[in-house]
């Protein structure tokens, strides 16, 4: 067994954003370091209740227990989760059912469940990324791999922002109670993603980046259309990003990310455009 560490994130507002400086913004919107041996940490945060976390069971299997926060006897008594590997192959077992697991594979687990997690090779263990918000009824659980996931392909390299779009959550696929999720995969030669960009109050989002060189960054912005702002962000660190705010970023090389939303309506194309003349 391992332990199990949680931060709380207050929800910040537009105008006390804007007021931010760059030690503020990373405070309070770039969250420590997910993966860490033998730990299960989870970052409870105040935008539509998510839950943002990692597990790497190293040296044996993790248990996912309760938090103080969920004021519940058990982590998932009244939440559903979703776990994507970007790690080395593991298992995620779901109420005594193991589900196999390989690099970007995702496991949906439904409210009411157990969830145990466990690396095929403590040499190379897989890295779990977390993602848990509240939920009003008991989904199955679901195993899907990468190759399962809806796959669409946009933009070009004349915009540098030519990708692979992977929903792994989608309104004609797994249910889910507000949980939606999916990976994007930028082309060798592209760095933007989500440029033209849009909010959706609608909805909270996090962006978990990955794929991404150790010497490289992604610039990762964030803010009202009007009074943007950024963090710089290395490989395997995630954002969190209000419903108020733009989340679009550029990297210095090509990199892939995985995108989470809870809140109203499942349908992630359900979002406001935003024009370049308004950015600022």
């Amino acid at each position: 067994m391992g332990q199990t560490q949680y931060t709380n994130r207050f929800a910040i507002d537009p105008k006390t954003a804007a007021t931010f400086g760059t030690e503020e913004l990373r405070e309070n919107f770039l969250l420590p370091p997910l993966f860490v041996n033998d730990t299960v940490q989870l970052h409870y945060t105040n935008y539509d209740r998510m839950i943002v976390g990692g597990a790497v069971p190293a040296s044996g299997s993790l248990e996912l227990e309760t938090i103080k926060p969920t004021g519940t006897k058990s982590f998932l008594e009244r939440r559903e989760l979703i776990v994507v590997n970007i790690g080395g192959k593991g298992t995620v077992t779901v109420d005594g059912t193991a589900f196999e697991t390989g690099t970007r594979d995702m496991v949906y687990a439904g409210m009411g469940s157990s969830v145990s997690f466990a690396s095929a090779s403590s040499e190379t263990p897989a890295k779990f990324y977390l993602l848990s918000a509240p939920a009003h009824s008991a989904y199955p659980a679901k195993h899907i791999g990468i190759h399962d996931a809806k796959r669409v392909d946009l933009g070009s390299q004349a915009t540098s922002n030519e990708r692979s779009i992977f929903q792994f959550i989608h309104p004609e696929g797994v249910k889910t109670c507000q949980l939606v999720v999916g990976m994007t995969s930028l082309a060798p030669g592209s760095v933007w993603n989500t440029m033209p960009c849009h909010i959706h109050d609608r909805r909270m989002e996090a962006y978990l980046y990955f794929d991404l060189p150790e010497t490289a960054r992604v610039f990762h912005f964030l803010g009202e259309p009007g009074e943007t702002r950024h963090l710089v962000m290395k490989n395997e660190e995630a954002a969190l990003s209000p419903g108020w705010s733009i989340h679009s970023g550029a990297g210095t090389a090509n990199y892939s990310f995985i995108w989470a939303m809870a809140g109203d309506n499942v349908d992630y194309t359900d979002v406001d455009l935003v024009s370049m003349d308004d950015l600022k």
